[in-house]
């Protein structure tokens, strides 16, 4: 019997999409240079905001959007790998996804970090670059122009594959449950909880994580 389950609740839809759209933000202003620098900063403090937003939502959030939910092992990964997985691996993040995941926040944090540390010796400096070393500073802006980016972009390339591996090969469409937030299957599993109480909470958490940021760039600016 089919069963609807709610797997990403609305604070980690908003999540993904707002970084969708900050991540293609910084590609296109990374190319544009020139003025469009100024956005290319205020879309790193975006992402730098949703990055601090995810991990205490990855605490506190829906039960699949939990890092305890779908952080795995090796041996799980394995098992998956094998055809061996569990009918839960389906739901939320299985245990290849999950890697993806954490691949993208630990490479988009680095990005982010090396970002604030970059100077283009041209008209851009990050705010940090006044508080470390000449040496930091070329390595920072050396990886994050010349590694950083193509490695991000890598991951995202291997994660529209995957999500067209999934659609033409398992008829399983990934996209859609990160916009309605449901999912159709055939077994029993629990259910994100998504009421406007935990919106609420995520949307205080939001701000304090914006104001963080917006308090502590302005600090390193004035």
């Amino acid at each position: 019997m089919a069963v609807i389950v709610r797997v990403w609740d609305a604070p980690t839809r908003l999540f993904h999409w707002a970084l969708v759209i900050c991540v293609v933000g910084l590609g296109v202003t990374s190319q544009l240079g020139g003025s469009a620098m100024v956005w290319h900063f205020r879309f790193g403090y975006g992402v730098l905001t949703l990055l601090l937003f995810r991990f205490v939502w990855g605490l506190l959030g829906g039960y699949w959007s939990r890092f305890a939910t779908f952080l795995v092992g090796p041996s799980a990964i394995w098992r998956y790998l094998r055809g061996q997985g569990r009918p839960q691996d389906s739901v939320g993040h299985n245990p290849l996804g999950s890697l993806s995941v954490v691949a993208m926040l630990l490479f988009l944090g680095l990005q982010v970090t090396t970002g604030l540390m970059s100077d283009d010796e041209i008209s851009n400096a990050g705010p940090l670059t006044r508080f470390v070393s000449s040496t930091w500073v070329s390595n920072a802006t050396f990886y994050h122009k010349n590694i950083g980016k193509f490695i991000l972009l890598g991951l995202v390339v291997l994660h529209l594959c995957a999500i067209a591996f999934y659609y033409f090969r398992n008829r399983e469409n990934l996209v859609k449950p990160m916009i309605t937030g449901d999912k159709v299957i055939n077994f029993s599993a629990p259910s994100a909880r998504d009421n406007w109480s935990d919106r609420r909470r995520a949307g205080l958490i939001f701000l304090l994580c914006m104001g963080l940021v917006s308090s502590t760039v302005i600090g390193l600016n004035g």
